[in-house]
């Protein structure tokens, strides 16, 4: 089953428009599948699939009717996997900039919605120290959506704007959806920042993604990088206090574990498909997953099955070169 996931996940790489009409981007996703088709804790020999000191004829007969089925199954599921949520070209913005922080969890929850609905956007890097490139907004925080030339700000007042704008005879949500929207923005996020600096070497490796994707000139990301770090180190003990966190990473897993006992054993807040809750958790997510108190995350509560999912279903991004 595992092998077919992973199958499925190379089909929807290759498959969606935004892959083919970015194909840097495409390379990338096609490494994350080939390392999930490896399973996640075993990069050993045995993970290979053709052993190169164990050839015989036997197994080059094996090899290549293993590749004959992967051809089959490819085409076959090139046709079956999820497609993104369809916008009808009438309510389909034509010019979307996203001005954010790349690591900016209420940034990662708009590309999120933008993604999952294959909404074509640029992305302007806003520098964090001098913010010249929002010098123009009265609204000095990010993320800032410009939609055909019509300023958006918040991100969840962002996505309920989008939403009626591509959907605009859809109910916005429902009780259940407005609630744990609700709590993403009331809860999730203010656990995120005391995991993520934990400690001194979370704290650096967290500013290493930070600054290594956002807009910096070499003397800002050297400073950023570790005076920064420290700054946000003991940032994070006051976050911790203020939120009255006792223990950091429990408070995570207790969230994992909280998202997922919500989704009630469906694959999806949303059902068969995600809703605007499911996009608000993964967004903010989708920062930390692979710094460490993302993985430990993941390793530790149940969350990671329905993380996957995610991934899958909103597939490639829809961002195009600025």
């Amino acid at each position: 089953m595992r092998r077919f996931s992973s199958l499925a996940a190379v089909c929807r790489v290759t498959a969606s428009p935004a892959a083919l009409e970015n194909p840097i981007h495409n390379q990338h996703r096609l490494f994350q599948s080939a390392l999930f088709s490896t399973g996640s804790n075993n990069y050993s020999a045995r993970s290979q699939w053709f052993p190169y000191d164990k050839v015989t004829p036997q197994s080059t007969r094996k090899a290549f009717a293993g590749t004959m089925l992967f051809s089959v199954a490819a085409t076959t599921l090139a046709e079956e996997v999820h497609a993104k949520e369809h916008v009808q070209s009438k309510f389909r913005p034509n010019d979307v900039v996203l001005y954010q922080y790349e690591a900016c969890p209420f940034c990662n929850k708009v590309k999120a919605f933008l993604d999952y609905y294959d909404i074509p956007y640029k992305v302007v890097e806003v520098n964090p120290i001098s913010k010249k490139e929002i010098k123009w907004s009265d609204y000095k925080k990010v993320p800032i959506l410009m939609v055909d030339g019509d300023q958006m700000v918040d991100s969840s007042d962002i996505i309920d704007k989008l939403t009626k704008k591509i959907h605009p005879d859809v109910q916005l949500e429902d009780d259940e959806e407005k609630k744990w929207r609700g709590w993403v923005d009331n809860h999730l996020v203010h656990i995120l920042s005391p995991n993520i600096y934990r400690s001194t070497s979370e704290a650096l490796e967290s500013f290493e993604y930070i600054t290594s994707h956002g807009n910096f000139s070499f003397t800002e990301r050297l400073t950023a990088k570790y005076a920064g770090a420290m700054a946000m180190y003991f940032v994070s003990k006051k976050l911790k206090k203020k939120y009255n966190i006792t223990d950091e990473r429990a408070a995570l897993y207790e969230a994992g574990e909280t998202w997922v006992d919500a989704l009630k054993g469906r694959e999806f807040l949303g059902g068969a498909k995600p809703n605007l809750g499911d996009l608000a958790v993964y967004g903010v997510l989708r920062p930390i997953r692979y710094l460490k108190s993302g993985r430990d995350m993941v390793e530790h509560t149940r969350i990671g099955d329905w993380y996957t999912r995610m991934e899958n279903a909103v597939g490639v991004s829809s961002r195009t070169p600025a």
